[in-house]
């Protein structure tokens, strides 16, 4: 797969040969991934997929590589949503001591009045039994 994205990133695929050799075949795959740009704490272990001890981190690598596709420019067919990008904000004196002395209304814990006063939550649980033999 990595090949058909970045033809040449895996050198040589073993297609032959015992679990050795097949699991070469994964970690050459786990490099070219970090080397296109996948973050390295998305890269999944070679036994999550080779043992298939924690195949959710096999998927969460392939959605990662999806994210990383898309950014990377790749127009051909994705998996995952699109990689957020940074969203800078360059707020003024005046505005970050506004924000600091403002009203903060009903979020300061105020209930105006309400309370839970006779509040009946649920009814007690009656244990006998209803079987007549």
């Amino acid at each position: 797969m990595m090949n058909k994205i970045v033809p040449g990133s895996v050198k040589r695929i073993n297609k032959k040969g015992g679990n050795f050799a097949l699991m070469e075949n994964i970690a050459a795959f786990q490099k070219a991934l970090k080397a296109y740009g996948v973050p390295e704490e998305e890269v999944f272990q070679t036994a999550d997929l080779f043992e298939a001890r924690n195949v959710k981190a096999v998927v969460k690598s392939l959605f990662a590589f999806g994210r990383t596709c898309l950014k990377n420019g790749y127009a051909g067919p994705t998996l995952g949503p699109k990689m957020a990008e940074k969203q800078s904000r360059d707020w003024s004196e005046d505005q970050l001591r506004e924000g600091r002395q403002g009203h903060i209304g009903l979020q300061a814990g105020s209930n105006k009045g309400a309370s839970q006063a006779g509040l009946n939550i649920g009814k007690g649980r009656s244990v006998t039994d209803d079987k007549k033999s």
